[in-house]
């Protein structure tokens, strides 16, 4: 079959025609429209919410009605086991920073702030007779720690219960049996004094329970507070007396102890005066006022300084997922149900504080104050 080329254009290709440099686009059924700019609306902010006070019908009794205390000694185990909450499967976080988390509650002293225990029972004078009882028969021991403060808003004043005491004391690995055994009876002689003779302990004993962290000397109190007035002082009852160079001191139950400073240099360690302390008590009071703070920060972001406790309560915990059946189908589709615990600052740098045990805290402290909306559940107001 011949194959014959011709000229004449394939059928069914054509080339696209240029349109004239001079012809006008298609108008837009729209261009008749006033043209305005594209705005864009901002999320309201926490600051922008509850605007107006909430309905105040009195102060509510909230707390000590809920919480399963009747006498100080509950109370003293119920805030000492109550602090955090528990690590939640999805945490956020990796195994060293829950390793972390993990040492620092279990390191933190057994102390609890009598602020606290005031607001769990609501019964000011039954509690302080109480707490002098227990104190004076040596069931409970008073911590005052200088510098902390001793109005109701004040961390230095403590409570702790003495087997707890005795427990650390049994437990530390920086004290022999020897010094463990001496230290425990003279705790038992003590009474109601934070102060110790240092002429009661060597020189190496005193090292060592410095660095136990059950003692402290008044200079690195001086050191670290400008407020020496709130130092305790020695009991009345307690005498020393100094005989051909040997020094012995009686304590208020007629117990007396004897030491003579083997040297000229150990004589200014026998004049100091030492308090007694437990170990990580600055971790435990620092966290305590962070907490406090952190709670405040919240409720003054409201422009009422007011919120309901519910709302309070979600904004300390941040917006975290949930374990809910909506959560958690939302989750297997993929569709966002909240940040991790891991993320928000209760877990980040409040080691998982628990709300309740903070506003409690607070309400203690007289920094906030809980009432009845009648409406809304409690409100919490900032003073």
């Amino acid at each position: 079959m011949p194959l014959r080329v011709t000229s004449a254009p394939v059928s069914g290709v054509q080339k696209r025609r240029r349109k004239p440099a001079d012809s006008k686009p298609r108008a837009s059924p729209f261009a008749g429209h006033a043209r305005r700019k594209a705005t864009t609306t901002r999320a309201p902010d926490a600051a922008d919410e509850d605007t107006d006070p909430l309905p105040d019908v009195g102060l509510s009794r909230y707390i000590p009605e809920t919480a399963p205390v009747e006498n100080v000694v509950q109370a003293l185990s119920y805030i000492r086991d109550s602090i955090f909450d528990e690590i939640p499967q999805r945490a956020g976080m990796n195994s060293t920073r829950i390793a972390e988390v993990l040492n620092f509650r279990r390191s933190l002293p057994p102390l609890v702030s009598v602020a606290h225990v005031h607001t769990l029972l609501d019964a000011p004078t039954r509690v302080e007779k109480e707490v002098m009882v227990l104190v004076s028969t040596g069931r409970v021991r008073r911590l005052v720690v200088p510098g902390r403060g001793n109005d109701a808003a004040g961390l230095g004043d403590c409570l702790v219960l003495v087997e707890d005491w005795e427990r650390l004391v049994r437990d530390s690995n920086a004290l022999d049996a020897a010094l463990k055994d001496k230290f425990l009876s003279v705790l038992s002689q003590m009474g109601n004094t934070s102060a110790i003779p240092g002429l009661l302990f060597s020189p190496p004993e005193h090292t060592s329970l410095v660095r136990a962290g059950f003692l402290v000397s008044s200079s690195s109190l001086a050191k670290g507070s400008s407020n020496m007035a709130s130092l305790p002082s020695l009991p009345s009852s307690s005498t020393t007396t100094t005989t051909a160079g040997n020094t012995a001191s009686r304590s208020s139950d007629g117990a007396q102890y004897n030491t003579t400073p083997t040297n000229r240099s150990q004589s200014n360690f026998h004049t100091a005066t030492l308090f007694l302390s437990l170990p990580n008590t600055g971790p435990y009071l620092r966290l305590l006022g962070a907490g406090r703070s952190h709670l405040l920060t919240i409720l003054k972001k409201s422009s009422s300084r007011e919120i309901p406790l519910s709302l309070l309560r979600d904004r300390w915990n941040g917006a975290v997922e949930s374990e809910t059946t909506s959560s958690v189908a939302k989750r297997m589709r993929g569709e966002f149900t909240g940040v991790l615990p891991g993320r928000t600052k209760k877990w980040k740098d409040l080691y998982g504080m628990k709300f309740r045990w903070v506003l409690e805290e607070a309400i203690g402290a007289g920094l906030v104050e809980l009432f009845d909306t009648g409406s809304v559940g409690p409100g919490v107001r900032c003073l």
